[in-house]
């Protein structure tokens, strides 16, 4: 059976040594306090690899194994009726393999799954062992995958071990056709969270009334939720780049910085519109927008097949050089006699203009790597005057193609006149 995870699996075989043995695990449900729990998230590559999202799952790969049943192999927590009552139904046997295109022969309980090891370790030479090796990940918590790295080098030390990581991000890095479909529904239900907020948004309102507004949103179009912690921050919180206590009143005369995005089917979106709190934008707050804006379609332009996101963000970089000039931030002069390691742009814009989007919010992908076709990044430039307590931010998610991009938000309003058009419509 062919499946999605199917055909993610057999692009990892090829990249394979001979006699190569995978061993992906799943998350561990992470405890809070007393015997409570906090929600379950999956392991992204064991779900781009089997597409199960259930706990204590183990994906087994070993595709120059002699008895072909042992080529694909998953092993699941065995339910029972007791489980059933009180946690809900897990996967059948029938049902998992309809998911993974795994026959059913192949999957097992977990309590099989200690015999099949040593079985494929008395007969790989390489052992693929995953982690999460991210550039902004700082990991504190032993993970399954950390657990079970010392178990084999413990019981079998003179095995060649090889890292996973670096395989899965290639592959992740280029989404197929499923998957962009995936986001776009993700999107689909982002956009319809917007136009909610366009006619909620009014002064007086508090910033986690607006993100209730949101999630009632996703829930209903049938999303898992926010895919990150949003970002509702209005007036001077707009300054602080991951602002995510959303409890401050929406002031009239204010801007409302929005940083959101649904999950849906484990694949995310992520949006950031900046909109006024009584429905129009003030002459320096319009100025100011219409300057990111302005850098926004500049580096969609810029964001193409061949690029090095380093060389991007530099050229970015000039964009906003221009226009913060423009607004009478910089001094043309001074920036022609900066420190190009310190460019003075960053005073008002500190952080990157782009990121792989897909199962992670910040994706899996080698920054070394150049853009090609199938990528999916977020265009996100900002200007934030902290002196003034405006902060503006204008965030789409784009899909590389052979020639450029395309725009996957181009449906959801980004121009002041349409907003505000918009706003005093729904009111």
């Amino acid at each position: 059976m062919t499946t999605p995870s199917a055909q993610h699996r057999k692009r990892l075989v090829k990249t394979l040594l001979p006699k190569s043995a995978v061993f992906v695990h799943s998350n561990d449900v992470y405890p809070s306090n007393a015997d409570g729990t906090l929600p379950f998230v999956q392991n992204s590559d064991l779900y781009y690899l089997s597409g199960i999202n259930q706990e204590e799952s183990i994906l087994v790969l070993f595709p120059d194994a002699p008895d072909p049943k042992m080529r694909e192999l998953l092993f699941l927590r065995e339910t029972n009726e007791q489980i059933a009552i009180w946690e809900g139904e897990r996967f059948t046997k029938q049902e998992a393999s309809q998911i993974t295109g795994i026959p059913v022969e192949s999957i097992h309980w977990l309590n099989h799954f200690d015999r099949v090891y040593h079985t494929v370790m008395q007969q790989a030479q390489h052992v693929y062992l995953n982690s999460n090796e991210h550039a902004r990940a700082m990991v504190e918590v032993e993970t399954r995958d950390r657990r079970f790295i010392k178990r084999c080098q413990h019981d079998y030390p003179l095995h060649k071990y090889e890292r996973l990581a670096p395989l899965m991000q290639y592959l992740r890095m280029i989404k197929s056709a499923h998957e962009v479909d995936v986001i776009k529904q993700a999107i689909n239900v982002t956009e319809k969270a917007f136009r909610r907020l366009l006619g909620f948004v009014k002064p007086g309102v508090m910033e986690y009334e607006v993100e209730a507004e949101m999630i009632h949103e996703f829930v209903r179009n049938g999303a898992q939720g926010h895919g990150f912690a949003p970002i509702v921050a209005s007036g001077k919180n707009a300054c602080v780049l991951h602002y995510v206590k959303n409890k401050a009143r929406c002031e009239n005369g204010d801007l409302l910085l929005l940083d959101f995005g649904a999950r849906f089917h484990n694949y995310n979106a992520d949006l950031t519109r900046t909109i006024p709190v009584n429905g129009r934008y003030n002459a320096r707050q319009k100025a100011v927008y219409n300057a990111v804006l302005s850098v926004h379609r500049g580096a969609r332009k810029l964001l193409k097949p061949g690029v090095l996101i380093r060389e991007y963000q530099e050229a970015v970089g000039h964009l906003m050089e221009e226009e913060l000039i423009k607004l009478k931030l910089l001094d043309r002069q001074a920036v022609k006699k900066q420190n190009n390691d310190a460019p003075l742009y960053r005073k008002y814009f500190m952080h990157g203009t782009s990121h792989h989007l897909g199962l992670d919010i910040h994706d899996v992908g080698d920054p070394y790597h150049r853009v090609a076709p199938g990528m999916v990044f977020t265009v996100e430039p900002g200007i934030y005057i902290r002196e003034e307590g405006l902060g503006i931010r204008i965030e789409n998610d784009v899909l590389i193609t052979r020639t450029g991009n395309t725009d996957l938000m181009a449906n959801i309003p980004i121009e002041t006149e349409e907003i505000e058009s918009l706003m005093r419509q729904k009111r």
